[in-house]
C-alpha cells in the first residue's frame, strides 16, 4: 500500500488561520522585519512568499534590501535600529550572506527575544538544554508534521542525513526531546544506506537530488524530505527518490508541498510568540503570555 502523503500545505494553513485569529484580538499587530542582501533570485522569491504569509496571518512586515557589496558595519546598523524598534518583534536575515560577511557576529547582534528563526546562539543554546525558546522553523515544522499525522516519535530510531545548523543539529534535539533515538549522518558516514535502513523516522536534509533510494528504506518507515534541490529538468525536488520510497514507507512528505509551507508557517507562530513577550497582549487578558 502507497504511504500517507503528509499534507504540509494544508497544515500551514491551520496554523496560520490560529495565528490570524490571535492577532485579530491583539491590541497591537505583532511585527517582523526581513533583512535581505543581494539579488539573490531564490531569497526573492523567499521574501514575497513571507511578505504574503503576514498579510494572511495580519502581522505588520518590512523588507530592508541592501547591495551585495555591503560593509560589515552598515548591516549591524540596521540589526541594531530593528532591535531597538517597538514595532519589530521578530528580525528575519536571509542566510548565507556574502562571503565578506561575518555570519557569527550578525547572529549575535540579533535581540535573541526577536530571533523567530533561533539563529543566535542563546536561543541555540537554550534548545540543547531543554529551556523554553523558539525553535528553529524548520526542525519545528518537522515536529508539527509528524504530531498532525500522531506520529510518536518517543522509543524510535530515527536517522538524521545532514548536520547543519539550521537543520540537522536542532532536529536531532527536538527529537531527542521527545525521547526519540537519533542517528546523525553525514558525508563522513561510513555506511549511510545501513543507519537508513534501522530508521523508524528517516528525515534527510542534505540537498542532493536522489540521494535516498527505495533501498535504503525500510518498509513502513515515516519519510521527512527537508531538501529542496532541483533536478536535471530544473524541477522541484528533495533528496528521496519519492515515487518509489513511496511505496514502501508508511508516511512521506512531498516537494513541494511538505515541510516547506510549514516551515513558513512555525515562522508566523514565533513572531506572535515574540510579540506577545514583548507585551502585545489579547484585549481583556491580564497575562500577555
Amino acid at each position: 500500500m502507497a504511504a500517507v502523503v503528509m499534507d504540509g500545505k494544508a497544515l500551514a494553513a491551520k496554523i496560520k488561520e490560529e495565528v490570524r485569529l490571535q492577532v485579530e484580538r491583539m491590541d497591537r499587530k505583532p511585527g517582523m522585519a526581513m533583512v535581505l542582501v543581494g539579488e539573490n533570485p531564490a531569497a526573492q522569491v523567499y521574501e514575497a512568499g513571507k511578505r504574503k504569509d503576514c498579510q494572511q496571518c495580519g502581522i505588520y512586515y518590512e523588507t530592508y534590501r541592501l547591495p551585495e557589496d555591503v560593509p560589515q558595519a552598515e548591516l549591524l546598523d540596521v540589526i541594531h535600529f530593528l532591535n531597538d524598534r517597538e514595532g519589530i518583534d521578530g528580525i528575519l536575515i536571509q542566510f548565507p550572506l556574502p562571503g565578506h560577511l561575518d555570519d557569527r557576529e550578525i547572529q549575535l547582534a540579533i535581540r535573541p527575544d526577536k530571533d523567530v528563526d533561533c539563529v543566535h546562539p542563546s536561543n541555540l543554546g537554550d534548545l540543547i538544554l531543554g529551556v523554553d525558546c523558539f525553535w528553529p522553523c524548520t526542525p519545528a515544522g518537522v515536529m508539527r508534521l509528524l504530531a498532525e499525522y500522531n506520529i510518536d516519535p518517543a522509543y524510535k530510531n530515527c536517522a538524521m542525513v545532514g548536520r547543519s545548523n539550521i537543520v540537522g543539529k536542532p532536529q536531532a534535539m527536538l527529537l531527542l526531546r521527545s525521547d526519540c533515538t537519533v542517528t546523525v549522518c553525514h558525508t563522513k558516514t561510513p555506511d549511510l544506506a545501513a543507519e537508513c535502513r534501522r530508521a523508524d523516522i528517516l528525515i534527510s536534509a542534505a540537498g542532493h537530488p536522489g540521494l535516498i533510494t527505495a533501498g535504503m528504506v525500510k518498509e513502513g518507515a515515516v519519510v521527512i524530505d527537508v531538501a529542496v534541490n532541483r533536478d536535471a529538468a530544473g524541477k522541484l525536488c528533495g533528496d528521496v527518490d519519492y515515487e518509489a520510497i513511496r511505496e514502501k514507507a508508511s508516511y512521506i512528505t512531498p516537494v513541494p508541498g511538505g515541510v516547506g509551507p510549514v516551515t513558513r508557517a512555525v515562522l508566523m507562530e514565533n513572531t506572535l510568540t515574540a510579540a506577545r513577550l514583548h507585551g502585545k497582549g489579547i484585549a481583556g487578558e491580564d497575562d500577555p503570555i
